[in-house]
């Protein structure tokens, strides 16, 4: 297996195809541009045989954190790209190393000095960086000096730190929004190709119905708050576009887009998007970042018929006691 696009798999299956695997180097990153442009850069330097991949969600990181470690390390390397640090990490990271496992973790977003030296104390190389994507990081540990990796680097941070400045960033961090596609994406970035018949078809695809999706998104916002204005929306794709358009057309400070099952994304002016998410086992960056409500039965059911919860409530109470 050359590796991993881990969404509904079960940690059992995992735990054997990890038991099972020939490659020696693992990489754990999360699903979006970034992660798959870093995969990117791990299949340049390593060889595409010999790297095994698992994408990640933020929600679900913890959890195959847990099935890596406990699976045979045999002296392979366990890299961590793009998922910043969360609750239990550190436990997790040294059952992997007694199980043989050597770890590099390569992030850009916001730890505290704490997390840093509980990490760096286990024995794990640890590359922190807040001014660059993450793939820029694993470019300049892996790659140093490499023009292609460079090239992808930049084209990714464009992208992930909302610079927008290059055309090509926008159309591959859409079209790897549809997972089915990320493999594509990233094999292409592997070659140093940034568009090709399949990304030009998926995007003009993608432009049709995110449009469509996010009106039907801001027919359902709700705006909460007095220090701030905070709208919550339940998310039908694209959350990015969708606080960025809810942003333009009401006037939001901050913008919370749900899932049905109570993960969601959350943009703000104000930096403290991470700050509201480590509040609800999430994290990120000041603008940007993702949690989760802990979603009842019934708080399933209110979301679904009502597009209101009760956590609207907490958030909102977290938020302006900042």
């Amino acid at each position: 297996m050359v590796g991993r696009n881990n969404g509904g798999n079960d940690n059992g299956n995992l735990m054997k195809a990890l038991s099972n695997r020939s490659q020696h180097v693992v990489h754990l990153t999360h699903n979006d541009l970034d992660a798959a442009g870093g995969d990117a850069i791990h299949r340049m330097r390593y060889d595409t045989e010999g790297v095994f991949t698992i994408f990640s969600s933020v929600g679900k990181f913890s959890a195959l954190l847990a099935t890596v470690a406990g699976s045979p390390g045999r002296g392979d390397l366990l890299s961590i790209s793009d998922l910043g640090f969360q609750k239990g990490s550190v436990e997790k990271l040294k059952k992997a190393k007694s199980n043989g496992w050597r770890i590099e973790w390569r992030d850009h977003h916001r730890w505290t000095e704490e997390e840093t030296t509980a990490v760096e104390k286990v024995g794990v190389l640890l590359h922190i960086d807040t001014d660059i994507c993450a793939t820029g990081i694993v470019a300049r540990d892996l790659m140093p000096g490499d023009a292609t990796a460079a090239e992808v680097a930049r084209v990714v941070c464009d992208y992930d730190l909302w610079r927008h400045t290059d055309p090509r960033s926008k159309v591959l961090g859409q079209v790897v929004m549809r997972k089915e596609y990320r493999d594509h994406v990233r094999d292409a970035l592997i070659r140093g190709v940034f568009s090709d018949a399949t990304i030009e078809a998926e995007y003009a695809s993608i432009m049709r119905e995110m449009e469509e999706q996010i009106e039907h998104s801001i027919r359902h916002t709700t705006v909460l708050g007095t220090k701030y204005r905070i709208a919550f929306a339940p998310l039908y794709g694209y959350p990015s576009e969708t606080a960025h358009t809810i942003r333009e057309r009401l006037g939001t400070d901050i913008e919370v887009i749900i899932s049905d099952n109570g993960r969601f994304s959350i943009r703000s002016v104000p930096p403290v998007s991470h700050l509201i998410a480590r509040e609800f086992d999430g994290g990120g960056h000041p603008p940007a970042a993702g949690g989760t409500f802990q979603f009842t039965f019934f708080d399933r059911v209110r979301f679904f018929l009502l597009k209101r919860t009760r956590h609207f409530d907490d958030l909102v109470r977290i938020a302006e006691s900042l």
